[in-house]
């Protein structure tokens, strides 16, 4: 397989990026290709400094960045040289099948949606994030493409969810639920009540809605809402996260007694660090493309961008978006069903 990786756009230098470059080389030997994009000096620099001579990596110029200031769709038009927008190239000329990023979320989302098109039977891309719960982990989509959506989208999404889940993180008959303010049916929106009644249409194991006292619960395993929402949830959680983790190490240095309680408890801390790390998961996904696009964070180190490239390789190895369009298409053609079942009615007394 092949990977692009766009080394600008992220809160670190690329030498970040290579550095978990040379990583993944060395831990995924199945890996064909590496292109990295950027400024050619600046990559050449940095793989000097990091040592990595692998023959499997080639440098591809972009004397442009799209900074995280730049007005996404302003910047992909404008910045035609930028290396977000050259690596997506990569992809759609068929040198590379997956592309990952650390640069502006909004700038990926329509440069991949622009350079690499949305599989057919998608209306839109969504981004698919694993959240670390109880004991287990769900997939929360979208968290951030799309602020605004409609329902069919969101049933779409709930099928793209439930694919990543059941395909890369093993979940034979995930449950899938729509993110909302109770569990009544009566609850929520217009957009979260229609889409409710779409879901329950397919092929789903479609829970209804869940609330956010759910979401650690390991009562579902996919989470269903626009992006406007779900990025506000991804947000609190990491923000939760890192407070947690401060407020342990805090509480638990303040004095001789509970130092020697920490030196006891290390391995059950450590393990609570790493179940919370989300440089684990690598990145997100942007499903619903002709191509392999991972999100990577902004502040993104080297074990993330190797946990990234990892992401990248077994979405292509699942087939993920074979999958995607199969069975996008089947639940399309149920919604399409019911709007006709819907509009046979009227018609006849009209």
């Amino acid at each position: 397989m092949r990977i692009v990786v766009d080394v600008m756009g992220g809160d670190h230098g690329p030498g970040i990026v290579i550095d978990g470059v040379k990583q993944a080389l060395q831990a995924y030997p199945h890996i064909a290709e590496i292109l990295l994009v950027g400024p050619h000096q600046d990559i050449k620099d940095a793989l000097k400094r990091a040592r990595c001579r692998d023959s499997r990596i080639s440098i591809h110029h972009a004397s442009e960045v799209i900074t995280m200031e730049d007005k996404p769709l302003d910047a992909v038009r404008k910045k035609k040289d930028c290396s977000m927008v050259r690596a997506m190239e990569l992809v759609r000329d068929g040198r590379a099948e997956a592309v990952i990023s650390r640069g502006n979320t909004g700038a990926l989302v329509a440069s991949a949606t622009f350079k690499l098109r949305r599989l057919d039977p998608v209306d839109r891309p969504a981004i698919a994030v694993v959240i670390p719960s109880g004991r287990s982990e769900f997939v929360l989509i979208d968290a951030g493409a799309n602020h605004e959506c409609k329902p069919a989208q969101l049933v779409q999404f709930a099928v793209m969810g439930a694919i990543y889940s059941r395909e890369l993180l093993g979940r034979k008959t995930p449950r899938v639920g729509i993110l909302s303010n109770g569990t009544e049916e009566s609850k929520g929106t217009e957009l979260t009540r229609e889409a409710a009644r779409l879901c329950r249409l397919t092929h789903l194991n479609f829970i209804g809605y869940v609330e956010g006292h759910d979401l650690f619960a390991d009562r579902v395993e996919v989470v269903v809402t626009d992006g406007f929402v779900g990025n506000i949830v991804l947000k609190s959680v990491e923000s939760m996260g890192k407070s947690i983790i401060g407020l342990l190490r805090r509480e638990l240095m303040a004095n001789p007694v509970r130092k020697m309680g920490a030196a006891l408890a290390q391995g059950a801390l450590r393990q609570i660090k790493r179940r919370m790390d989300p440089e684990a998961y690598g990145g997100a996904p942007l499903l619903g493309l002709n191509g392999t696009v991972i999100k990577a964070h902004g502040s993104a180190r080297a074990k993330a961008i190797l946990n990234a490239i990892r992401v990248a390789g077994e979405t292509i190895q699942q087939k993920i978006n074979e999958t995607i369009v199969r069975e996008v298409s089947q639940a399309n053609q149920k919604v399409e069903a019911d709007k006709g079942a819907v509009q046979a009615p009227a018609n006849a007394v009209a």
